[in-house]
Parts: structure tokens; C-alpha cells; sequence
């Protein structure tokens, strides 16, 4: 196979321009304000070494594969998903779904069934299917009340032993900010410090939130943590407390790297009440991750009733004020979202239907590869450029329409050059977890 080979060139390939980082600039052949750039790829020794408009040379000394058009992406970067929830849904499912029946059924379940074994073998269950998809980095969620957070914090930090020389781990602690208040929140801090992770928490407006988000605040200076929140994951255009985290990062002078997942009620507020927070965010230096397919399907449920609105926040007015926005997984297969595979690729396609990230698709590649890489730190990783690492997805669609309209199965995934083995771990491997 030609990808075993030390020496090889990807010719006639197309790739995002918003994801190559060096080279020459060249124009595209494929039109459409696709925005790719039709390049050939020389790969040495699992590195990029040269990108040339293709067609440069008519005869490669080394041996090359004509991709025939098809589009090259760098390897996946997801900001935010929930690997410790992940597929209970057998177990554990939503009896109407909607957002109040998955924290109950959750709770149910992680009281009943989340010891370090369970939580272990979901946890990797979800690493390889992103792992096969193409996914190179990881931020994951962790419920972390009580003796759960030393469960689930032991088992990430084996898996990211484990998992180190293929994928790039991260994780957050996950609870209602008023845990921050007691001395359990102080230990959890401390937790999350020992563990190289990130503080986090979910917002929620009530009469001590402001005392709540200061405290956190102040907790992650004094331990040199970065920051995660979920917030205003509704449709009450009250809820408002995204505004509140980037006036609080404004006042502290905060220095390390915030996200704020969801803000769906962003979307719901008035304009000036929008611009005027969308603002706060860009002057506090927060980057804005959207979940589109989790809250797709949690927001605006009613018994009987179509949902009249799509839960995503305002991608657009976000990205035009120059806020970085990502979009990641969340949930997959358990009660906050039935369904889900952690394929980074469905993400984008989704969203870019859900939030229509078309007409141009300008550089919204990036919202999955390099922009969510530099939140989590990674200026080297989700990106395309000479002296990086060949990981690479290879796919026969020749540009968006054709990437998008079929599921890609038949992707080959690059890493340092080698094409890995892309088969997805069989349902069946948990069976015996979900007749718990």
C-alpha cells in the first residue's frame, strides 16, 4: 500500500484553504466560493514536507496516489463532548426527551452503575469511534459531584496514558457552580489541578450566580486553570448568564483560555441585548463552542408539538464579530442525545445544515479542526501545513456538496503518514453493560 511508503505524494487533492497554515497561495479550481485550494501533498517520513498547486510536476519520482479531487481535511479537533455519559442509552433512556428526563435518568444511572469499570469501557468505546472517524484531540465533560469525580478523573488519566500516542486527551469537571462554595468544590479544584484538566461547571440563574461565577473565577487564577462552562443551554431569553462569565473574566483580568458551550439563549434575546454580550465575549477573550446536533434535539421539545426553533446560538453573529467559535459531538447515545457516533465529519455536516454554514462556506472548516485546537491549546494540531505531522482524512467527495451528501464511510484516515485501521468497535463489545 502506498501509504506504508517513507515517500509518497497525495496528488489532485483538494483542501480547505482555511486550514493550511504555510505555503504558497493558490487558487482554487473548484469554484462555487468553496473556498479549497487544489493542491498535491508530499509526505516524508509521516510529515507534510512540500504543498504545490497541483499538477506542478507531470511525473513524481516517489510513488503517488491521484485522489482524483477528492478533499483532504487535517485530523478532527472535538472541543466538547461527554465520554463518561456516553452510550447508556440501553440502560438509561429518555422517556420524552427533553432536557428535564435526561438529568433524571442520568442521575439514576451514574448512582446506580458509573464505577471505574463502566466508565472505563464506555469512555473507550467513544475514543474508538472518534479514533476511526478521525478525530486527533478530545475534550471531554466529566460529572464530578461527590465520590464520581475521583472515579471518573482516575479513569481519564489512564485512558490518556493509554491513549497518548494517538489521541490528545483533555477533560472538565462537570457541576453546578454552587459546588464551588463548600469545601467538596475546594477538593474538586484541587482534583482537577493534579490532573492537568480544566475547571468547569454549569450556570444556571439563581440569586447567588454572580458570587458563584467570581468564586470560580478566582479558583482557577489561583491554580493556573483554564476555563469551560456550559451555559444559558435554554430558550429563556432571561437567562443571561454568558454575559455574566465575560463581564466576571473582564473584572478579574483574567488571563488563561475560556469556553462557554451552548449560549442557545443568545438566540432568543433581544438584538441589542445580543450585540451587546456578543461584544462582552469578544473583549473578554472567550471562544464560544455550539453543540448544533444535541440541541437539535433537547430544545424546544413539546409533548405533540413540532419544535419552532433549531437551539443553536448565533454561529454568524459570533464569528463576524470575530469571537472564535467551534462546533463539537456533545452527547452521544445517551439521554441528552439519542443518537451520535462521535464522527466529527457528521458534526460539521449537520451543522452546517442546522445553522446554514453555506453560501460561502468561507473558512467555517476550521469550527471542527483548527479553531477548537487553538482553545484547547494546540497551535500544531487540526491544521495542514510543511513540517506537520501527516494526519490527514482523505475523502472522495471533490467539495462540499458531495462530502456532505453521502456519509464518507470509505474515508481513509492518515496518522504520521500510515493509514490506521478505520474499523468502528462493534455495539456488542457493551452489552453486558446495558443489561444493568
Amino acid at each position: 500500500m502506498i501509504f506504508d511508503a517513507r515517500h509518497y505524494w497525495i496528488r489532485n487533492a483538494h483542501v480547505p484553504a482555511s486550514i493550511v497554515v504555510n505555503g504558497n497561495k493558490w487558487t482554487s479550481r473548484n469554484g462555487r466560493n468553496d473556498n479549497l485550494l487544489h493542491v498535491d501533498l508530499e509526505i516524508v517520513d509521516g510529515a507534510i514536507s512540500a504543498i504545490l498547486a497541483a499538477g506542478t510536476y507531470e511525473n513524481y519520482a516517489s510513488p503517488s496516489i491521484d485522489l482524483q479531487g477528492g478533499m483532504v481535511w487535517a485530523c478532527f479537533v472535538d472541543l466538547h463532548t461527554h465520554l463518561d455519559k456516553g452510550h447508556i442509552w440501553g440502560r438509561a433512556s429518555n422517556s420524552d426527551g427533553t432536557f428535564d428526563s435526561a438529568l433524571m435518568a442520568v442521575k439514576k444511572d451514574s448512582q446506580k452503575n458509573w464505577n471505574a469499570e463502566d466508565v472505563y469501557r464506555r469512555m473507550e468505546f467513544g475514543l474508538k469511534c472518534s479514533y476511526a472517524h478521525g478525530t486527533k484531540a478530545i475534550r471531554t465533560h466529566l460529572d464530578s459531584a461527590g465520590k464520581q469525580g475521583s472515579i471518573s478523573f482516575e479513569v481519564f488519566r489512564e485512558l490518556r496514558k493509554k491513549w497518548a500516542d494517538r489521541m490528545i486527551l483533555q477533560a472538565v469537571c462537570l457541576v453546578s457552580l454552587d459546588y464551588f462554595l463548600t469545601p467538596e468544590g475546594e477538593k474538586l479544584a484541587d482534583l482537577v489541578a493534579e490532573s492537568d484538566g480544566i475547571l468547569g461547571g454549569v450556570t444556571f440563574i439563581n440569586p447567588e450566580i454572580d458570587q458563584q461565577i467570581d468564586r470560580v473565577f478566582s479558583m482557577a487564577k489561583e491554580r493556573k486553570l483554564n476555563l469551560d462552562f456550559h451555559a444559558d443551554e435554554n430558550d429563556d431569553p432571561d437567562s443571561d448568564t454568558l454575559r455574566r462569565v465575560a463581564e466576571t473574566a473582564i473584572r478579574q483580568k483574567y488571563r488563561g483560555k475560556t469556553v462557554c458551550g451552548h449560549c442557545c439563549s443568545l438566540a432568543v434575546q433581544e438584538e441589542s441585548e445580543a450585540e451587546s454580550t456578543i461584544a462582552l465575549v469578544k473583549k473578554a477573550g472567550i471562544g464560544i463552542v455550539s453543540l448544533p446536533m444535541c440541541n437539535l434535539y433537547l430544545q424546544g421539545r413539546r409533548p405533540g408539538k413540532t419544535p419552532r426553533w433549531r437551539g443553536v446560538t448565533l454561529l454568524h453573529e459570533l464569528k463576524q464579530a470575530k469571537v472564535p467559535v467551534a462546533i463539537a459531538s456533545d452527547n452521544c447515545r445517551d439521554p441528552f442525545h439519542a443518537y451520535g457516533d462521535h464522527d466529527a465529519l457528521e458534526v460539521f455536516s449537520q451543522s452546517v445544515k442546522i445553522a446554514q454554514l453555506d453560501h460561502p462556506f468561507g473558512d467555517w472548516a476550521s469550527a471542527i479542526t483548527s479553531t477548537p485546537a487553538d482553545l484547547m491549546g494546540l497551535p500544531n494540531v487540526g491544521r495542514i501545513g510543511v513540517g506537520l505531522p501527516a494526519d490527514l482524512v482523505l475523502f472522495k467527495g471533490r467539495n462540499y456538496r458531495e462530502l456532505l451528501s453521502r456519509s464518507q464511510h470509505d474515508r481513509i484516515v492518515l496518522r504520521d503518514g500510515k493509514a490506521i485501521d478505520t474499523t468502528l468497535p462493534s455495539y456488542a463489545e457493551l452489552d453486558d453493560l446495558l443489561e444493568k
